[in-house]
């Protein structure tokens, strides 16, 4: 049962649907408002995820052909994988993901009812990324399953409100209000980079007004601006790499016209995952305003990348592209350590790179989008290859894999550090204290701003 219940939490169209769900029957809508509300949330994910998936489809085949094109060897960071391997090699790590998401679940909104964070982590893949690596973290250390998944659950709801109260200051900036949150575990690297960029960038030069000439106005379209960038990426990359890289992964069609077809399969899913996006955050805010006047006053739900890149399409391309930039930087970095070379996240580049552009943008204009978007680059690279063998991932089986989400490694090492003492409960309860001592300084500090 509890697997079960653990398990709909991973799906976010279903756990969204029964957030929307109680939002609007604690605020005792009418049926059919109810139905609605409801179903358009859960359409407005799937519809969401769809785009998502048309975009990964067409960005799978440009890793290839990057990797080849340039001749790049190495790991590559995927943390959807390396949970799913650790979680396949040994049972007690999946049994302590399952109850750790769930419990974990449980204490991020108790602690967000008891504490100045007030915030519902909701970014479902995620969630259940941070409940397998403290899984495996405890195992890894020799803590029993049950203190493990004591202590992991409630490290994890500590995480999921820390998270969003980091960013939210930026994303006021974004948003203009204070409705929503960012829920995800590349917090610490998009906030740190956006704060690079604003020391380097012009807050007055928005890249949402660049102001283009009558002839290149086109480029103020969405669709056409992100064809046309990706048409360019595409075909440079594929005359780098050459027909007898790119013809077995189009299945014998001409490999100009395969990179043309992909370039604009990604920008048809980019427009896809915006139509989810509206149609998901229109249902979604009032009904979870529900939840919170009712359970939580005051939370805001925490959600996932897609939610705000309507806000700054332009800053979202910058960030894009300057993050490919700095991943490579964070490549040839890399080898300096000795340890393995990351290769660039071409997928994660553009999701979270495109937000670390965003998040720039709000800080520095569209200087601060480049220099956030290249600095995030190199933060989604160098941490990767410099704590992989802190890690030591081969014991398990997993080759040729690492993490890759920042605030993930950050957790980890953390743990490494404070529960390699002799008595584990220790690390515990100083983890414990100086979220205490932290949560006092914030609720100071929101008070003095109010």
């Amino acid at each position: 049962m509890l697997k079960a219940i653990a398990e709909i939490l991973t799906v976010p169209a279903i756990t969204l649907g029964l957030v929307a769900l109680l939002g609007l029957l604690l605020q005792k809508k009418e049926v059919t408002d109810v139905v609605k509300g409801t179903i358009k949330t859960i359409l407005g994910i799937l519809i969401l995820g769809a785009g998502s998936s048309l975009i990964v489809t067409n960005l799978s085949p440009f890793a290839t052909m990057f990797e080849e094109a340039f001749q790049l060897t190495g790991v590559v960071p995927v943390d959807e994988a390396v949970i799913a391997a650790l979680v396949d090699s040994v049972a007690a790590i999946g049994r302590m993901t399952s109850f750790i998401l769930l419990f974990g679940f449980l204490t991020n909104i108790v602690l967000a009812r008891l504490t100045p964070f007030k915030y519902i982590f909701l970014t479902g893949h995620m969630m259940w990324i941070l409940a397998g690596a403290l899984a495996w973290a405890f195992h890894d250390l020799g803590v029993s399953e049950t203190y493990g998944i004591i202590f992991g659950s409630i490290i994890h709801g500590i995480v999921l409100v820390l998270l969003p109260a980091i960013s939210q200051p930026i994303v006021r900036k974004i948003t203009g209000n204070d409705k929503v949150a960012y829920g995800h575990l590349t917090t610490t690297g998009v906030v740190a980079s956006a704060w690079v960029g604003k020391v380097f960038g012009i807050i007055e030069q928005d890249s949402e007004k660049i102001k283009m000439p009558k002839k290149l106005s086109f480029f103020k379209d969405t669709a056409v601006s992100v064809s046309l960038i990706m048409f360019i990426i595409y075909i440079i990359t594929a005359l780098f790499a050459g027909p007898e890289v790119v013809n077995p992964l189009s299945d014998g069609q001409n490999y100009l016209v395969f990179s043309t077809l992909n370039a604009l399969g990604f920008a048809a899913g980019v427009l896809v995952l915006l139509q989810g996006v509206r149609m998901f955050l229109g249902e979604i805010v009032p009904a979870f305003r529900g939840i919170a006047l009712k359970i939580v006053p005051g939370a805001k739900p925490a959600l996932d990348v897609p939610i705000f890149f309507p806000y700054a399409p332009n800053a979202l391309m910058l960030g894009f592209l300057f993050s490919i930039i700095g991943m490579i930087v964070g490549m040839l970095v890399s080898t300096l350590f000795g340890t393995i070379v990351p290769l660039p996240s071409i997928i994660g580049g553009f999701f979270t790179g495109g937000i670390a552009g965003i998040f720039g943008n709000a800080m520095g204009g569209r200087r601060g989008a480049m220099i956030s978007g290249l600095t995030y680059g190199i933060i989604l690279t160098v941490p990767v290859a410099l704590f992989y063998p802190l890690f030591g991932l081969e014991v398990y089986g997993v080759e040729g894999l690492a993490f890759l989400v920042p605030d993930g490694i950050i957790v980890l090492a953390l743990i490494k550090l404070f529960f390699t003492l002799d008595i584990p409960i220790i690390g515990f309860i100083a983890l414990l204290a100086a979220f205490i001592l932290l949560s006092m300084f914030y609720k100071k500090k929101t008070s003095l701003e109010s």
